[in-house]
């Protein structure tokens, strides 16, 4: 895939993502985006070489929030 898809998929993926972010922890969109790259699963998700950007916005939210939390609660998805 091309970078310019890439940064297409990441660009509709990523607000997916804040939505999951914002409901579990109860945060605001900016604080969930603001924390998602603070992680390295943000970083992940923006290095084409991980293949994250081809994932589901689920899939990347949980790995967040294992990697924060170390656990995942699936009655707060």
């Amino acid at each position: 895939m091309a970078a310019i898809e890439h940064n297409l998929v990441r660009a509709t993926v990523i607000p997916e993502i804040v939505k999951i972010l914002c409901h579990y922890y109860n945060i605001s969109e900016d604080e969930a985006l603001k924390r998602f790259y603070e992680y390295a699963t943000g970083a992940n998700f923006a290095d084409e070489e991980t293949g994250l950007s081809g994932q589901s916005a689920l899939h990347i939210a949980g790995l967040f929030i294992v990697e924060q939390d170390g656990d995942l609660d699936q009655s707060r998805l």
